[in-house]
């Protein structure tokens, strides 16, 4: 679902009119999608530690999330364009449809499609493991519409940050978990913390990165009804919040293997740096392109590191 967070991980500006097979790839960002497989790795860790690991369920987990994502990014190109939220002065990269390259109603059939592909593994996963996935997989096609979209675009009223925790870090992560181990587990609701933590970071940064564009064009994000200083403080917490959460974990279940996930440590310090020292507009593409790679990074050292206590 996470559709604007992750806008400076595209590609340089590309060709004024590309193809629209090329236009179609370009509003999937692609340079998003290793994001998606973020959480889906470390609920496998979990089932992997318990000895209860399926790699069918693995892999159509992963095939979910990817199509999940990439309907969501394209949910989101059409939707803030029909609100007009991409203008001409955006400070990401172009997206498709405010650009011409393709119309609303194409991206639209393409996030229907993208949702079926979604709905094939999902499918498959009820089958095996039951509502609680069906549950979970209808909750996270909604909510990628949602965001963007509907009479009550919660993007535009300040409770992006909410739904991206829940769904990048605890329905993912323990989702994963529970369609191969057909149980809930304490472990994995713990690991989804710091997934979470640094999904909504990613798309704090964003937030803040846009803050003057989104209340001109009266998107009322969380960073715009905190204002700047209140929208770095966010950003700080979200990124310090993952480190004290895997502290907490590694010591209640005993697991020090689980801090090998501090490797990353230095680049979140790094960034913290940037966003204390009051950096903004286009100089915030680089943090948020470094906070989505420290995202993927701390959930694959967090998943190695779990799945090394077993």
């Amino acid at each position: 679902m996470q559709a604007g967070p992750v806008e400076a991980l595209e590609a340089a500006p590309p060709p004024a009119r590309p193809r629209p097979v090329r236009a179609l790839l370009l509003a999937a960002r692609p340079r998003t999608l290793p994001l998606a497989l973020a959480p889906v790795a470390v609920g496998t860790a979990v089932a992997f530690a318990e000895g209860r690991a399926s790699a069918p369920a693995a892999l159509a987990a992963a095939w979910g999330a990817l199509w999940l994502q990439i309907g969501a990014n394209y949910a989101n190109d059409a939707f803030d364009a029909e609100r007009g939220a991409d203008a001409a002065d955006r400070l990401g990269p172009p997206r498709a449809a405010a650009q011409g390259w393709l119309t609303p109603a194409q991206l639209k059939i393409a996030m229907a499609l993208a949702f079926a592909a979604a709905a094939l593994a999902g499918a498959w996963l009820v089958a095996v493991a039951g509502w609680p996935i069906a549950l979970i997989g209808a909750a996270g096609i909604a909510a990628a519409v949602a965001y963007t979209g509907g009479p009550f675009p919660f993007g535009y009223h300040g409770l992006g940050e909410p739904a991206v925790f829940l769904f990048f870090g605890v329905a993912a992560v323990a989702g994963t978990h529970y369609a191969q181990a057909l149980a809930w587990s304490g472990l994995a609701l713990a690991a989804a913390v710091p997934v979470g933590a640094l999904a909504t970071a990613v798309l704090a940064v964003n937030n803040l990165r846009d803050l003057a564009g989104d209340a001109r064009a009266g998107k009322r994000t969380l960073a715009v009804r905190m204002g700047p200083r209140g929208a770095r403080a966010e950003v700080l917490l979200l990124l310090a919040l993952p480190y004290a959460a895997i502290a907490l974990a590694a010591a209640a279940w005993r697991a020090p293997a689980l801090l090998l996930a501090f490797a990353s440590a230095p680049r979140a310090l790094g960034l913290a740096r940037r966003v204390a020292r009051g950096e903004s507009g286009r100089a915030l593409n680089a943090v948020l392109a470094g906070t989505a790679r420290l995202a993927l990074e701390l959930s694959l050292l967090l998943a190695l590191g779990i799945a090394w206590r077993s």
